[in-house]
């Protein structure tokens, strides 16, 4: 049963002998309507969840909780939520909060950080340009603090003025994927396409389960991706493969020498910089290898340069230093420059080449699928809440690069509850009018300014709030 049916249904038995049990059931599940969730079921696999019902589906086991005293981090608590269900899981901190607890949000979303009585601001910039304390007061003084946050607390996309015309249609015919209810719609091509709804409208039934993957089409969705302790950017990314060529062919040596995982490892460490103890019961320890002093290359490797560089250098550099270098000079190398610059268009600039994809972000790992992804020969670009992890600040520049692929003939699909995304689109197709059985309808599809005239939509009240329209009053006769 969906878990808003069965809440109702727990509420309604009228069992003594079991009371204290059904009340802690029906707290329990009340909880998981409170919080958006009351759409599921309790059987749905734990692997079908998106990243933000996986996120919540784990606060929940907090929130029924007795504890007090206690310290909560929630890490982006809003990922996967559409602006409507925000104010849902503002409610919750609160009470986790007023419960005598402490609850420390990393967060990017204004209206997150608004209800914060303390805000601590890092900055000013990403990778080495930050890890500095810029500000931390309360919510008006970030405001004016002029910190890059501060400025952009109140920034807004407005509504374009034209929109690109779609050059065809990608038709759905009967959709039935979860909770669709025998969806007809028809996608336009050549354009920027957002597709919107409360979480669990049944967005990505639509778009994943009907848009059919293959030839031409590429899906960049929320799935993790792989890769150990030994995987970073350069080696994700296919980055690697050129450098060592580069190097090979400047030395006269073979490639291999420039891999930590091949011949040029070092051998005390293996290639792995860091020496891993196992302590059995307690948790393992990672200390830096003495003999390479983590540069994870054998001595003798290191004494062959590019443009001046040894490889441990090279890997050490940021993307934006990686591109100056490798962009002119005895190092210029085309197919490691037009790698950096995909990874510089996504917003990575501050991610040096070595450094292991154990330690990126979510949003930052999205965004290098999304890189990696660019270079494919696809017509239709599906892109699953690529504001995932963004700063304000950062979402002006994937707008950008979302413009550029329309606009170089692709036709890109975004399923996204950012209203700066959904201001932007040429065409929104809104699902709804709520979550499980109670969505699974389009309930609009048409020009984002016809969605904030009409207001008919959870999505269209909180985008004409967003853009700063006010609401239609009806004249008397």
């Amino acid at each position: 049963m969906q878990i808003s049916d069965l809440a109702d249904w727990v509420r309604d038995l009228d069992e003594p002998s079991v009371a204290p049990l059904l009340e802690a059931l029906l707290q329990t599940l009340d909880s998981l309507v409170e919080i958006g969730l009351g759409y599921l079921s309790l059987d749905r696999p734990s692997g079908t969840l998106s990243g933000g019902e996986a996120q919540r589906t784990k606060m929940i086991r907090h929130l029924g909780s007795s504890l007090t005293d206690v310290t909560y981090v929630f890490d982006e608590p809003t990922i996967g939520l559409h602006p409507h269900d925000i104010q849902r899981m503002n409610d919750l901190l609160l009470q986790l909060r007023d419960k005598g607890n402490t609850v420390l949000v990393v967060e990017h979303k204004p209206e997150v950080i608004a209800i914060a009585d303390h805000v601590v601001d890092l900055g000013p910039g990403a990778g080495t340009a930050g890890g500095s304390i810029c500000y931390e007061g309360t919510f008006e003084g970030l405001r004016a603090s002029g910190t890059i946050t501060g400025r952009h607390l109140d920034d807004r996309a407005s509504l374009k003025e034209t929109v690109r015309t779609p050059t065809g249609t990608l038709e759905i015919r009967g959709a039935t994927t979860n909770n669709l209810h025998d969806v007809d719609v028809d996608i336009p091509l050549r354009v920027l396409c957002v597709v919107t709804g409360v979480a669990g409208s049944g967005k990505s039934s639509l778009v994943h389960g009907s848009v059919p993957a293959g030839e031409g089409v590429v899906s960049i969705d929320q799935a993790a991706i792989r890769g150990s302790r030994r995987s970073n950017p350069a080696t994700y990314t296919g980055l690697l493969d050129p450098i060592r060529q580069a190097f090979a062919k400047v030395n006269g040596v073979k490639p291999a020498l420039f891999s930590a995982n091949s011949e040029g490892a070092c051998p005390s460490c293996n290639g792995a910089g860091v020496i891993y103890t196992d302590l059995g019961m307690m948790a393992g320890v990672a200390t830096t290898c003495e003999e390479c002093e983590g540069k994870r290359f054998e001595a003798s490797v290191l004494k062959y340069h590019l443009g001046g560089r040894d490889i441990s250098e090279v890997l050490a550099m940021s993307v934006t230093e990686a591109e100056e270098f490798f962009g002119a000079g005895e190092a210029h190398t085309p197919a490691v420059h037009a790698i950096l610059g995909r990874l510089a268009d996504v917003g990575l600039g501050y991610l040096s080449l070595g450094q292991p994809l154990t330690t990126l972000s979510g949003g930052e790992r999205q965004r290098l699928k999304l890189a990696t992804h660019m270079a494919e020969k696809g017509g239709v670009y599906i892109l699953d809440e690529p504001t995932s992890g963004l700063h304000l600040a950062d979402v002006e520049q994937l707008l950008g690069l979302l413009d550029r692929l329309v606009d170089s003939g692709k036709s890109v699909i975004v399923i996204e509850h950012h209203q700066a995304v959904m201001a932007h689109a040429d065409w929104i197709i809104d699902l709804g009018p709520g979550a499980g059985h109670d969505g699974g309808r389009i309930v609009f599809e048409g020009e984002p300014r016809d969605l904030v005239a009409a207001r008919s939509t959870l999505t269209g009240e909180h985008l004409a709030t967003y853009v700063g329209t006010r609401p239609r009053t009806s004249r008397t006769p």
